[in-house]
């Protein structure tokens, strides 16, 4: 059996191999600043989570936006959508929205302004 490497690295697994070769979940409506939750519930029948899930569960102990979870997985978007998307579908975590004030909308438009 040939791996793959990477001198630096060791093993490489190509990302869509963590998610099967699929593109699509009921993740993919999953934004950059929505927030995730573990839900503390157990795994229905049969499912299992794999090592990237549980990773994540246990990123998502306080809530955690879909982009520092990518960035702390070190995975693409997409892949990371399709994850979160399974772990929803089997009611281990919530989805939130980050609560953004009017106020901190207009510092930063002052903020990109100022640049």
């Amino acid at each position: 059996m040939t791996r793959w490497m990477d001198e630096e690295a060791g093993p490489v697994v190509r990302p869509y191999a963590l998610i099967g070769g699929r593109t699509r979940s009921s993740g993919d409506a999953l934004d950059l600043v929505s927030m995730i939750t573990a839900t503390g519930t157990v795994p229905p029948g049969g499912f299992v989570p794999g090592p990237e899930q549980e990773r994540i569960l246990s990123l998502v102990t306080t809530a955690t936006s879909v982009a520092d979870i990518a960035s702390d997985l070190d995975l693409p978007l997409g892949v990371v959508r399709v994850l979160l998307g399974d772990l929803h579908d089997h009611k281990l975590i919530s989805i939130g929205r980050a609560s953004t004030s009017e106020r901190i909308l207009k510092e930063v438009i002052n903020g990109l302004r100022a640049l």
